[in-house]
């Protein structure tokens, strides 16, 4: 009679790798199984025994076996405490921040060493995205871990689920954890929650010295265009210096050729200043202290988009603007002409520099002068194009109404005592010299 003992050795994959039959006698035993094989080669076994009786055919009973070993820990996730879900709902908005605990406990005897906990997010395409949590102390005997994790739902529209796994797998493998462990299918945690996506544009507005100009327009050579962006999530306010990579900026000189322009340049030099984004109005500003060299035709391309990717427009914003650095004026035209109620003033101004001195005489046809407008009565004065935020009523400088019929008016216009260059348009064949005629009818 005999007692074979088979001993199967499976690798770190749990697949059977090796075999070492031994025949036992009498009170046999093997003292030391790590002087035939490793444990790191051969984390697992598995034992057989063959009895075997070719004479009388009654194999005797093995008495007992023995196996000396060392025992491993234990962890678990214990939901008996239920787990930390802030705010306390399964549906999100996009860019909305969410906390999360849940117990971990040691359930051995036996310490663990540094823990290594994996936080991940399977989206709704059913892709893994892992959320960064650093190892942990060394979990001992009995006690519990229970720390918060906290991260945005940017980038994660529609249904997901955060997933807990302790003392994960590693490189791969589906049966080697980052420590030895009794068991693994309690390490398992599956929370699913639903994310409202942000799907709304953001609104892109852009302003030459404070205006909206129209394509074709002329702009001051020194010009201050200011870039905001809107976005309404109030999960994804934009405040921060990485949100200036959200921009893409360009401008096309007379030349032809366009050129990116960088919030810095390479001599480290600023550019573009940048603003963040107030959580009460949410919007990202950008100012850009131009300075045209060139007189011409140049072109503006701006898009932005949010923290969530929507674009601004489904189109580019892009403006065409006229650059002339000499000071000029057009002859000035009241509109509506004629007119019963009111009427504003309409020019054109060229150069970098406003008139400091501006005045508008309406005379009868004999040259008797029944009123004058000042700068201050017109508003502001802009390089380009004018229309006044001033509307003359008809009447003379007591406020009474003038009498229907024909009137002439002219402009008198300096900059630093000199007169304004006059610029040449279409509209030069409706004055006489430098009389223009307008028509009250009430």
């Amino acid at each position: 009679m005999s007692i074979i003992l088979i001993i199967q050795l499976f690798n770190s994959q749990g697949a059977l790798s090796n075999q070492i039959d031994t025949l036992f006698s009498h009170n046999d035993s093997i003292i030391d199984l790590q002087t035939l094989f490793s444990a790191q080669t051969y984390p697992y076994i598995r034992l057989k025994a063959h009895y075997i009786d070719s004479g009388s055919f009654t194999p005797a009973q093995i008495d007992r076996w023995h196996v000396l070993f060392t025992p491993l820990p234990e962890a678990a996730i214990d939901g008996s405490n239920g787990y930390t879900w802030i705010p306390d709902v399964d549906t999100l908005h996009e860019g909305e921040e969410f906390k999360f605990a849940v117990d971990i406990k040691n359930i051995s005897k036996l310490h663990m060493d540094s823990l290594l906990v994996s936080y991940f997010i399977e989206d709704n395409n059913h892709v893994k995205q892992p959320l960064p949590y650093e190892r942990q102390d060394s979990l001992r005997a009995f006690q519990t871990l229970r720390d918060t994790i906290t991260f945005k739902t940017t980038g994660f529209p529609g249904l997901n689920s955060l997933w807990v796994e302790v003392n994960p797998y590693v490189n791969g493998s589906l049966v080697q954890t980052d420590q030895l462990e009794q068991y693994h299918f309690n390490n398992f945690l599956q929370v699913p929650f639903y994310v409202i996506g942000d799907y709304i544009n953001p609104i892109l507005d852009v302003t030459f010295d404070g205006r909206h100009i129209l394509n074709g327009d002329i702009v001051n050579p020194k010009s201050e265009i200011y870039i905001s962006l809107k976005d309404d999530n109030d999960f994804l306010v934009m405040n921060d210096i990485s949100d200036t990579t959200l921009f893409g900026i360009f401008l096309t000189g007379p030349d032809g050729v366009q050129k990116r322009i960088p919030f810095i340049d390479g001599s480290g030099n600023e550019v573009l200043q940048w603003q963040a984004a107030e959580s009460q109005y949410k919007k990202f500003k950008i100012i850009y202290s131009a300075y045209f060299e060139t007189d011409g035709i140049y072109t503006l391309l701006v898009q932005g988009s949010d923290r969530s990717g929507n674009l601004s427009g489904d189109s580019q914003y892009k403006i065409s603007f006229e650059v002339i650095h000499e000071s000029s004026i057009t002859k000035l035209m009241n509109y509506p002409n004629p007119f019963s109620t009111s009427t504003r003033f309409v020019f054109t101004l060229t150069g970098s520099e406003v008139p400091d001195e501006f005045l508008i005489q309406i005379m009868t046809v004999s040259g008797k002068v029944v009123r004058e407008i000042t700068e201050d009565q017109l508003g502001q004065i802009y390089i380009g194009r004018n229309i006044t935020e001033y509307a003359w009523d008809g009447t003379d400088e007591f406020g009474d109404p003038l009498a229907n019929g024909v009137y002439l008016y002219r402009v008198l216009s300096q900059i630093n005592g000199e007169e304004i260059k006059l610029r040449e348009t279409e509209a030069d064949k409706y004055f006489t010299k430098e009389f223009g005629k307008m028509y009250i009818i009430r």
